[in-house]
């Protein structure tokens, strides 16, 4: 009898990570139905893939951040609007306003410090071999200290999903 696991004919990877952006979803609609005010200290950083299929930003941010950027969703955001597929929201880097477009399955991290919760998102094959990146920047009041999310946050609300194929 073979102790390895067997590959699954269900996709499970990926039903579990739609659902979880679907949380992401469902966060940022919140924040819009509610004119777009977060609620007590709560705070978003999403990062996502600048080149991934319907992600739209300014050529200059494209140019700076040609493979991931990190946004936050604080002080300084306006026009949030949330759909199914994903969100669109203006921010200004440098005090230069732009407009970003972004489909939830360009998402690769999701963290709200003020309660220290996360989540992260596997990348496609094709995303493992992209570099590190600095992020965005984008003008806020305050900004308090971007946390490292890992799994190993002792006690910390970071949900990472990962069903790797066995080698």
């Amino acid at each position: 009898m073979s102790e390895e696991t067997p590959d699954s004919l269900i996709p499970y990877d990926e039903i579990v990570q739609e659902a979880l952006r679907a949380v992401v979803g469902r966060v940022l609609g919140e924040i819009e139905n509610t004119g777009g005010t977060l609620p007590g200290e709560h705070h978003f950083y999403i990062t996502f893939k600048t080149g991934a299929p319907g992600v739209t930003i300014p050529p200059h941010l494209r140019e700076r951040f040609p493979d991931e950027m990190t946004i936050v969703l604080q002080n300084k955001f306006w026009d949030l609007k949330v759909d199914e597929d994903g969100f669109t929201v203006g921010l200004s880097f440098n005090q230069i306003p732009a407009k970003l477009d972004v489909p939830f399955s360009a998402i690769t991290a999701f963290v709200d410090p003020a309660v220290d919760f996360g989540l992260q998102f596997q990348a496609s094959p094709e995303e493992l071999d992209s570099e590190s990146h600095d992020d965005a920047e984008n003008d806020v009041a305050e900004r308090k200290p971007h946390p490292a999310v890992t799994e190993s946050d002792g006690g910390s609300n970071v949900v990472t999903v990962d069903f790797g194929k066995k080698k």
